[in-house]
């Protein structure tokens, strides 16, 4: 049960005030630096304001809860927001609200069956590659509020290629007032951390705007002109559910799960990294399960584990969930107090803040670098993920970046296997002949290198004999793993030898094969004495069966 133990429990058995302390201060700073943020993504992903404040709320609440780590911070992130904008215009504010409620049960489901290892099996080319995709789709969802172009004919694009395509044919529309908001406000987000880190640059850009827009009389839209802001807390609010309806959203729900299952453990593992502290993944499931679940009853939207504000929690001095609960009730304070001014933040400040997070999550150098030095069936993997996620979405890219993936790993461990036979020379033509094992001509002995699996077991059957041969020895010490064509395979070798008189013997048979060829009757088919630890006593064995 240690698996699925709440990390709050295990921490607050050895809590302390002057850690009370440090997880105050770091919720205070988390909560302030999550504000505009939560704000900006909720605009993003295509709903109200205060969605965004109601997920932190209640996701960032329940997963520091439930969840398995001591230094997450849970909330909107931009990973989701243009795969909820494509939702909310397909399904509506119901059917996202469904959707994440089918995610967050997946997610639970999935913590109960201990997958949260499983992140380790998604290669890190797939993770760079949609990484890299959503911050992309995420610039070119905001080009129409930061230049303040006005789409003619009332154009509402969905897919990124679409949004690009509209940007660029009403490009003619811009609002050089806009501009010049969401330029001042970009290069504060850019230049402020550089001269004072206490304040957090989004606060700061959102502030500047304000001042500019209504200091100045520009002619800039605003949220409040483009959406109705309510301080209202959060209210329980169940979507109507029906067969017909769960399984339209279900492969949205799917997209939401495996996401927020992914960027939440790597968060996780980042985290580690910093407090030197492992967390415990399935715990962190099913708590974003939780959370999710949660997020959608009280009107928010899809909710994970954010990097940026986990990471500004730890060096803030935030050591345990304590810390992500202050961050939740501070932003509860704020949304009943403070929301409505929300209104006046423009329009072209929400978009530099996105831009500036998009560039701040795209791992353009690593990108790079994985580009120049890796191999070129891996720079494959990284290329074709990340264009998918711009073309269509993140679980065709997913899907077909792990196919692809796996096919070329396969190729690569193909290469890896051999079966090789002895070369048989005479002693006096060759020098180091003292150090060479002497083998009678009746015995044929074949180095199995290599997984044997479906790729590679026909060549098993391609072992040549002699007319003299009485012994085929097969020396498997570097065969680390076999599968069920190289067991069929290795029967069939057996049968085909038996035919001929000739007794097949196996050498230094590692762990996973022999269990293997015992669950699979192989053991018994070539008789226990004809399995022997070393080549040694297989050329000992042959010898016996001259």
């Amino acid at each position: 049960m240690s698996n699925f133990k709440p990390m709050l429990i295990t921490d607050l058995r050895k809590y302390s005030g002057k850690q009370f302390v440090q997880d105050l201060i770091a919720g205070v700073i988390v909560a302030i630096i999550a504000l505009p943020l939560s704000i900006a993504l909720a605009i993003a992903s295509g709903v109200g304001p205060e969605a965004g404040i109601y997920t932190a709320i209640v996701a960032g609440f329940i997963a520091a809860l439930f969840g398995g780590s001591s230094v997450q911070i849970t909330g909107p992130t931009a990973a989701f927001a243009t795969i909820v904008a494509g939702i909310v215009a397909k399904s509506g504010l119901d059917g996202l609200a469904m959707a994440t409620i089918l995610a967050g049960v997946l997610l639970i489901v999935m913590g109960f069956l201990k997958l949260g290892n499983l992140i380790k099996f998604i290669p890190f080319t797939i993770t760079t590659g949609f990484t890299a995709g959503i911050a992309v789709t995420l610039v070119i969802g905001q080009l129409k509020d930061f230049f303040g172009v006005t789409y003619l004919n009332n154009e509402a694009p969905i897919e990124t290629l679409e949004k690009a395509a509209a940007f660029f044919q009403n490009i003619a529309t811009v609002n050089w007032q806009a501009l010049l908001v969401g330029l001042v406000c970009l290069a504060v987000l850019i230049i402020w951390p550089k001269i004072y880190e206490k304040i957090p640059a989004s606060l700061l850009a959102v502030a500047v705007g304000i001042a500019m827009v209504k200091g100045l009389g520009m002619d800039v839209n605003t949220i409040g002109d483009l959406y109705t802001v309510t301080s209202g807390l959060p209210t329980f609010n169940m979507p109507a559910f029906s067969i017909g309806n769960m399984v339209a959203v279900l492969p949205d729900a799917v997209t939401i799960a495996l996401l927020a299952g992914i960027e939440s453990l790597l968060s996780c593992v980042v985290a580690d990294g910093m407090v030197q502290k492992k967390h415990r993944s399935n715990a962190e499931l099913m708590g974003q399960g939780l959370g999710n679940i949660c997020s959608a009853l009280f009107g928010g939207i899809p909710a994970t584990g954010a990097i940026a504000r986990t990471a500004a929690n730890v060096k803030n001095g935030g050591r345990t969930p304590v810390a992500a609960i202050v961050h939740s009730i501070l932003l509860l304070i704020v949304l009943a107090v403070l929301m409505p001014y929300a209104a006046f933040i423009p329009m072209p400040a929400i978009a530099a803040i996105l831009i500036h997070v998009a560039y701040n999550m795209c791992q353009w150098r690593t990108f790079v670098y994985l580009v120049k030095t890796s191999p070129k069936s891996d720079v494959l993997v990284l290329v074709l993920t990340f264009l998918l996620t711009v073309i269509f979405d993140l679980v065709i890219a997913i899907e077909i970046g792990l196919i692809v993936a796996c096919i070329l790993f396969m190729r690569r461990e193909s290469e890896e296997a051999k079966i090789e036979s002895w070369k048989y020379i005479e002693k006096e033509s060759d020098p180091d002949s003292l150090e060479l094992r002497q083998v009678s001509k009746h015995i044929s002995v074949y180095e199995l290198s290599g997984p044997l699996f479906f790729a590679v077991a026909s060549q098993i059957l391609e072992i040549k004999s002699k007319s003299y041969t009485k012994c085929v020895i097969l020396r498997m010490r570097s065969v680390p793993s076999v599968d069920t064509d190289a067991l069929r395979m290795l029967e069939q070798f057996v049968k085909k030898c038996e035919k001929k008189g000739i007794t097949v013997v196996f050498s230094h048979v590692n762990a996973q094969p022999l269990r293997a060829m015992h669950k699979s009757g192989l053991y018994n088919l070539v008789k226990k004495e004809n399995f022997c630890p070393n080549i040694d006593a297989a050329l000992s064995r042959g010898e016996e069966l001259a």
